[in-house]
């Protein structure tokens, strides 16, 4: 019971200073929803180093131009862009955009590897939060790209789903 207690405590602390406690999300991509066609997901664990994950906590990072590629059989995130923590020395500072490894079970990879060789689909990550346990994930999806045409679609019904809402407001 103390345990939990001490628990509760620390989480009410960090949502008082600013800080990304579990459960939220850090970072998300929402250019990948327009321009591909988002099939199956997958939660990666993430390499990182101490001041990166301190930088996500303060709810720092960008996905805008970051990608997920294969190498020697291993899945990396590159330009995954997080920010240098400022209240470490110089030292201790990481590399904003260095390429991080995925850590996924070696059944997910070999899918993923597959999927990418045989049949022309592209891994992009699509968002970077702090699960329950407080680490920091990974989501990744396999994704065909859209055609310009169903770019447009994507256009229309995002703008009759706002006209919808706007016409229920006056009259409703």
């Amino acid at each position: 019971m103390r345990a939990l207690q001490k628990l509760m405590a620390s989480k009410k602390k960090n949502a008082k200073s600013g800080l990304i406690s579990t459960n939220q999300t850090v970072a998300e991509n929402r250019r990948a929803r327009f321009d591909y066609a988002l099939e199956d997901t997958f939660e990666a664990g993430i390499a990182l180093v101490g001041t990166e994950v301190k930088s996500l906590r303060h709810g720092q990072c960008s996905l805008n131009e970051a990608h997920v590629a294969p190498h020697k059989g291993e899945i990396w995130a590159y330009n995954v862009n997080i920010p240098e923590y400022q209240q470490a020395s110089g030292a201790l500072q990481h590399d904003p955009k260095r390429p991080k490894k995925l850590l996924l079970k070696k059944r997910e990879v070999n899918k993923l590897l597959g999927s990418v060789q045989r049949e022309g689909y592209t891994i992009v990550p699509t968002k970077i939060y702090f699960n329950a346990r407080g680490l920091a994930k990974l989501e990744i999806a396999l994704a065909k790209g859209k055609k310009m045409h169903d770019k447009r679609e994507t256009e229309k019904k995002r703008d009759w789903g706002r006209e919808k809402q706007r016409l229920m407001r006056e009259k409703g």
